[in-house]
């Protein structure tokens, strides 16, 4: 029989609903799995042992009377050290944040919480979630599973491990330049980085107010090793609008498109060279959908280069609260210090010319799109156009600078506000692959369909033991 730990949420949920397993059982072999496996990948920051067991319980309590509970009863999630749990520390990575309590539950913890998932633990991420490595100064780095020399990603790494390694069958993490899917393509899992307004940022007891660039550019979304394991956590993580100005009660299914839809498989991003192996994994996953009746056709992303400097002077232009807020230096350690002081200089290189106005040129920018996607609704793209690097590359200057470039198809998704998921392909050498397929604003379910096809075509790569 496979072990507990090495099922998806959809499997867990079925042993649960069927009585043949126990909530206990599963958050046990979960917490188990932590034990033997968290001391050599450092993801899992906080282990809400006694918590997730008296909710285990309650839960099998309820399923013993007969009572109506969620469809993701059972199911643990582990959940990034910047998303609001309650009676739990929203650090953001940050040494002086480690006693910052939570008070409530973020929305879409909330939603899924009530839907019968079960919190079993926080995950690392870098300092402030700037940065595509995971290491701070309060928890220590994270290690990728497949290859300790290499990156297992950022912002949402610590996720990322914990659920390749089958610590956690289902994870919440964020994405504001790519910080679920670049994670996803380091550690060969799954991911969905949903539209704009999908899911609830904050919740109506927010401790202060959130960046306009962050409320624009970032989104909440899940992590699992299994497609469908995404759906079902999507689509109940979008019910609940907090105190989210931008959240939209959208249907989470649109109508058909008439048949064959059309993919454009866009794989030289302005100019950025495509490594050959994810070049490769971009052939792999176009094979698995022509196959299933897709129309395939290579071409280009519309102002991808400009889209990348109008994502970076958004950023620039209003990433903080307010003029008076202490700089990142004031409150940052002395590594990731090190880090922005070697960043800072390519990106103010990467805004480009300014704009006028960035928040008009995003709109131009944004019906291109719109226009292009109306023939042509799904886009296969890389993630980044580089596998996952040597850990302290992205500490040199001279490898960074080409970094904007590499990930102009990343961050033109949260510019815009689309959806898209990230999955994986199969490994070339040591390290796996995973591509993202992009969908129109409000499509999660096209893209979560051909990402489907690419999975069973493909095979999943995770769970795996730390090498």
């Amino acid at each position: 029989m496979t072990e507990l730990w090495a099922l998806g949420a959809w499997d867990l949920a079925e042993l649960v609903r069927g009585g043949e397993v126990s909530c206990r059982q599963v958050v046990e072999a979960h917490l188990r799995r932590i034990d033997g496996v968290n001391p050599r990948v450092n993801a899992i920051t906080v282990t809400l042992g006694e918590k997730s067991l008296d909710a285990a319980d309650a839960a099998d309590r309820a399923l013993a009377r007969g009572d109506e509970v969620g469809p993701l009863c059972g199911v643990p999630m582990t959940i990034k050290e910047n998303i609001d749990v309650a009676g739990s520390a929203t650090t953001m990575g940050i040494v002086a944040l480690r006693e910052a309590m939570a008070a409530a539950d973020a929305p879409p913890v909330a939603e899924l919480r009530a839907a019968g998932a079960i919190p079993i633990g926080r995950t690392n991420m870098p300092e402030f979630g700037m940065r595509w490595h995971t290491d701070n100064a309060l928890r220590g780095a994270t290690v990728n599973p497949w290859s300790a020399e290499h990156t297992p990603g950022g912002s949402s790494g610590g996720e990322a491990v914990a659920v390749a390694t089958g610590m956690s069958p289902l994870g919440i993490g964020n994405d504001g330049a790519g910080s679920l899917r670049w994670p996803a393509q380091c550690c060969g899992v799954s991911a969905l980085k949903p539209s704009l307004g999908r899911v609830a940022q904050a919740g109506e007891r927010a401790a202060g107010p959130t960046p306009f660039a962050f409320q624009l550019l970032g989104v909440q979304g899940p992590i699992a090793r299994h497609v469908r394991d995404l759906r079902l956590a999507f689509g109940h993580m979008c019910g609940r609008p907090g105190g989210d100005p931008w959240y939209a009660p959208v249907p989470l299914h649109g109508p058909p498109l008439p048949a064959p839809v059309r993919v454009c498989v866009v794989t030289d991003p302005d100019g950025a060279e495509t490594d050959p192996e994810v070049a490769g994994a971009l052939r792999r996953a176009a094979g698995a959908l022509a196959d299933a009746g897709y129309l395939l056709e290579e071409g280009q992303a519309p102002a991808l280069a400009r889209a990348s400097e109008i994502y970076t002077q958004i950023m620039s232009s209003y990433g903080r609260v307010h003029r008076e807020q202490p700089p990142v230096e004031a409150v940052a350690s002395p590594g990731f210090v090190h880090f922005w002081q070697a960043y800072e200089p390519i990106w103010t290189r990467a805004a480009g010319e300014q704009a006028f106005d960035p928040m008009m040129e995003r709109a131009s920018i944004a019906r291109l799109w719109s226009a292009w996607m109306s023939r042509t609704p799904l886009v296969l793209a890389p993630i980044r156009t580089r596998p996952a690097f040597r850990v302290g590359s992205d500490l040199d200057p001279r490898w960074l600078a080409d970094w904007p470039d590499t990930m102009r198809l990343a961050v033109v998704v949260n510019l815009l506000g689309l959806p898209a998921v990230a999955v994986p392909v199969g490994p070339a050498g040591d390290l796996p692959h995973a591509v993202q397929i992009i969908g129109p604003r409000f499509r999660e379910d096209l893209c979560l369909d051909a990402a489907a096809v690419v999975e069973a075509a493909t095979g999943a790569l995770t769970p795996i033991d730390p090498r």
